[in-house]
């Protein structure tokens, strides 16, 4: 009886502190996407809200066939065929920086055209997280893959890697909330540490449930616990109880206290607890196991002591739940972090007094440093030219150009800059890609750019002036496109230039004087089968170098002086109409114009004759008469 009012007493304290701290604290951030659907969608029974399908990068919507029951019961997904790209991704934005679960659901599209279960590789903000296995989804905890990450930038970017065994399918994304403080392990989560949940167990339960279906605090991210009522070694037993567990809901996890009101416990035949997991070798897993002592038989400390080893090595030595957790029915957790060699890991509850061992629930992540991203401002760089140059989908492009290093961007070459702990770009392999469009100034960012080859494409307009300031390339290869106009004088300046392929293209003008002195240090240039090019060896002499102004003057000149000519070619041809017109008035009126000349040279001779004689008697004087 006094136990009960204990019990009842204890709860309505948990309520009071629940309903408190639910009305200081505001809900956790919570994006929840139904992919592939065109609305809003609710799932039952907790009436969860999804938002329908955004932020994703390409893919196609469908219908969703379900074989796991633990999914949530959504109708679309969206999957990604190889043609339109290896990597595709969903990123979102405007997530409020703190400490998140990232969960994905997988899904097969129901068509009969579609084989079942492609495999593909899952990274989050960059780092490979999982890759999904043959028979997927016919294991309930396979069907999803969960990860707990540190957001700093306000971008979650979850990526899909094609591997050529199926378009990858995707059911559903989750971005939950959880305290800044959770799961913390002894780890710095700004350190860019990454947790994959590997496995999460509800020990002595028989239904899986997460932590909305058992009433848990949201700012526990609402996890997933799968059901185990055996470890498979004869003898281990189930053990439950109704009793209220206390310390168990608190922060910074916020357990639900059902998985602390059931356990899995040893017998006498076989007094070792033994659980064991395959994972992935050479690396490191972190461990946290639950305890709160639910047998009544155990009154005191002292009655009940274990160590734990895991893969034979003794993690925690004499562990006695009842005094570590200062009572009985309250929750006791303990986190171990370990290097794992080989393909299992192995955890051992073996008694020292008392002669069963017991344990409630275990949780399993892979510890995963999370890699260093690419220079965002050459990622920007790599967009811009992206959309200039108009890349055809099967590219993708799509997340981060090198990282996961395994799905780096295709034609895109990465190294590491220790100095700065990022990646940068070093060399862009895009020739014989039928590529378009024009190169755009953005190209200038790309500064630890070494070799550019983008020959065998159809991309006009200028060279950027802006490559000029690329110092460390020394191979650049825009041979057989359609560049025009001259080559900047910026290019010149590129001393460690050792090739320089321009030939096949439509440029023209004086080829920048500091490129002939670099001949002399055994680089290799190609000016061929451009028309308008001249002033290199091969190439036909360039003549005096006039300025805009002085070409613009001389164009001028010329069409005045055209101008000119044509004016007084009209003039003298209508001149010479009016001659000849003339002539044939003449010729038709010539009689009559003979006489008129003959009788007028007629008077002028008697006039000319009266004249002179009259001269003649004036000079001699008068006639006298006798």
């Amino acid at each position: 009886m006094q136990h009960r009012i204990s019990s009842f007493l204890f709860t309505l304290l948990t309520l009071v502190s629940y309903l408190h701290r639910s009305s200081s604290r505001p809900e956790p951030f919570a994006l929840r996407i139904s992919c592939g659907a065109r609305q809003n969608v609710k799932t039952q029974p907790t009436n969860t809200q999804w938002s329908k399908d955004f932020a994703y990068t390409g893919g196609h919507p469908a219908n969703a066939s379900i074989s796991s029951y633990i999914a949530p019961p959504l109708k679309t997904l969206r999957y990604f065929p190889l043609s339109d790209g290896p990597e595709n991704c969903y990123n979102l934005n405007r997530v409020p920086r703190g400490h998140y679960a990232v969960r994905i659901f997988y899904g097969v599209v129901k068509d009969p055209n579609f084989g079942d279960e492609p495999l593909f590789d899952v990274s989050i903000e960059g780092t490979h997280v999982y890759s999904l296995k043959s028979g997927w989804s016919s294991v309930e905890d396979q069907s999803f893959s969960e990860a707990l990450l540190f957001v700093k930038d306000g971008l979650v970017s979850v990526c899909f890697h094609s591997t050529g065994h199926g378009d990858p399918a995707v059911l559903s994304i989750e971005v939950l909330q959880i305290d800044d403080k959770g799961y913390v392990l002894g780890t710095n989560w700004g350190d860019g540490v990454i947790l994959r949940t590997v496995k999460r167990l509800a020990c002595g339960r028989g239904k899986p449930g997460f932590d909305a279906d058992y009433g848990g605090d949201p700012w526990g991210g609402d996890r997933y616990w799968g059901p185990i009522q055996t470890f498979g070694q004869s003898g281990d037993r189930a053990r439950s109880t109704e009793s209220v567990i206390k310390k168990a809901s608190v922060i910074p996890n916020f357990y639900t206290q059902k998985i602390y009101q059931h356990a899995l416990v040893s017998t006498d035949g076989k007094p070792d607890l033994d659980y064991t997991l395959d994972v992935e070798p050479n690396r490191n897993y972190s461990v946290l196991l639950h305890f709160a002592e639910i047998d009544e038989a155990v009154t005191e400390a002292g009655q009940r002591v274990f160590d734990i080893l895991i893969n034979g090595d003794v993690a925690f030595k004499d562990v006695d739940v009842f005094r570590m957790a200062g009572d009985r029915f309250t929750a006791l957790v303990l986190n171990k972090t370990v290097p794992v060699n080989g393909r299992s890991l192995t955890i051992t509850m073996h008694p020292t007094k008392g002669n069963h061992a017991f344990v409630n629930a275990i949780e399993i992540f892979e510890v995963i440093p999370a890699e260093y991203r690419t220079s965002i401002e050459e990622v920007r760089a790599l967009q811009a030219l992206k959309g200039a140059l108009g890349l055809p989908l099967r590219f993708g492009w799509n997340g981060d150009p090198c990282v996961p290093q395994d799905h780096p961007w295709s034609g895109v070459d990465c190294q590491f800059d220790k100095a700065n702990n990022i990646w940068v770009i070093d060399g862009l392999g895009l020739d014989n890609q039928g590529l378009w469009g024009s190169l755009p100034n953005d190209m200038s960012k790309l500064h630890h750019l070494q070799s550019l080859n983008l020959s065998g494409n159809s991309i006009q307009g200028p060279i950027p002036s802006t490559l000029g300031t690329i110092t460390s390339l020394e191979t650049l290869d825009l041979s057989f496109n359609m560049f025009n106009g001259s080559i900047p004088e910026t290019i010149g300046q590129l001393t460690s230039l050792r090739t320089l392929n321009l030939n096949s293209n439509l440029l023209s003008g004086k080829v920048p004087a500091a490129l002939g002195g670099r001949l002399l240090h055994r680089a290799s240039f190609n000016f061929t089968a451009n028309a308008g090019l001249c002033g290199m060896p091969g190439l036909p002499s360039c003549g005096p170098h006039l300025s805009t102004g002085a070409k613009i003057g001389i164009a001028f000149a010329v069409l005045i002086a055209v101008a000119l000519i044509v004016t007084c070619s009209a003039c003298w041809w209508k001149r010479r109409q009016n001659i000849l017109r003339a002539q044939k008035i003449a010729s038709r009126d010539a009689p009559y114009a003979k006489a008129r000349t003959h009788f007028s040279r007629d008077v002028q001779m008697s006039r000319h004759h009266g004249q002179e004689n009259s001269r003649t008697a004036t000079e001699n004087g008068p006639t006298l008469l006798s």
